[in-house]
């Protein structure tokens, strides 16, 4: 079996002590707004007839022993007038010994507030498959810490909430993906090893200028509240050329900068890639972080044989 370095102890000691503090837990994204589906249940695009779907894949603090990556899926569609259901799955490691698993069924209920304006509500129902590996490793001590003396395999249920108001120009998002708290590991022999998965609350919103005919400026803003933690920003400025190419920065408050990137492959299928460098005293021991999503767009309706075309994404 391959053997598992200090430094890895050191690391995963870090990530157990943090969540004693109750510190951020959940993962975070730079390209959250194409990623709304993992963060809020009420996200919905009210697109009759269309299959929403797609995936994010995060490499974070790349060159940092036991650094987390996290991959992100999800697919969506209205099944009847005002209702929209979904199945979302967030993936997490963190240095081949934690994996956490959050897979969920959503449902959105969308009310029309104007011509132009929807509010939709939402749920997420599911479970956490929280698992810890210590097997490989080689303690300094002996015996080890408790801590790290058993590997833990739990699943967990879990439910979220959220809420999205939106139209085709702008939307306001306000959720909680994970309402249940919930013990990863226990105290034993006197000894606190335990981990604790708190609320997370995510306040989103983004809007889209006219610039030119050919120009759109798209800011946007994520605000993400734990117990226990500061709360983090996430600010972005995107721009978007010919309705194809789309150019911008981001900046989450006292951790990162950011440049993102997206192509429009077809009507149906967007890619894009960002880029985050490093702000804090962590910026010695790691080179940034990567991200790359996939979005596509299946319409199964009649309408596109017409000649009818549907609005376009942007969010």
């Amino acid at each position: 079996m391959k053997k598992r370095s200090i430094p890895y102890l050191v690391f995963i000691g870090t990530f157990l002590i943090s969540t004693l503090a109750k510190a951020q837990q959940d993962p975070q994204f730079t390209h959250y707004m194409y990623n709304m589906s993992g963060i809020n249940p009420g996200y919905a695009t009210d697109n009759p007839g269309v299959i929403n779907g797609g995936g994010l894949y995060r490499t974070q603090w790349v060159g940092a022993v036991g650094a987390p990556k996290t991959a992100t899926a999800f697919v969506h569609s209205p099944i009847a007038k005002r209702v929209e259901l979904g199945l979302s799955i967030v993936s997490d490691v963190i240095g081949d010994v934690v994996h956490e698993n959050n897979i969920y069924a959503d449902a959105a209920y969308v009310i029309p507030v104007s011509a132009n304006n929807k509010l939709s509500f939402g749920l997420k129902a599911g479970v956490t498959l929280f698992d810890v590996d210590f097997n490989g490793f080689q303690y300094t001590d002996t015996p080890p810490d408790e801590a790290f003396s058993e590997n833990v395999n739990k699943t967990f249920p879990n439910i979220g909430a959220g809420a999205f108001y939106f139209s085709d120009r702008y939307y306001l998002g306000l959720s909680a993906p994970n309402l249940l708290t919930t013990k990863h590991l226990e105290t034993k022999n006197g000894v606190k090893a335990t981990g604790v998965e708190e609320i997370h609350y995510f306040f989103t919103g983004g809007y889209v200028f006219d610039l030119t005919t050919s120009t759109k400026f798209k800011p946007a803003f994520m605000a993400k509240a734990v117990t226990g933690a500061p709360l983090s920003m996430d600010l972005t400025a995107n721009f978007l050329f010919n309705d194809k190419f789309e150019l911008g920065a981001g900046y989450r408050v006292d951790d990162a900068v950011s440049g993102l990137v997206a192509f429009t492959i077809s009507p149906s299928i967007r890619i894009g890639y960002s880029y985050d460098y490093t702000l804090s005293n962590l910026s010695k021991y790691n080179s940034g972080s990567h991200e790359i999503f996939l979005l596509f767009d299946l319409d199964t309706s009649s309408l596109s044989s017409k000649g009818y075309d549907k609005s376009p994404r942007f969010f």
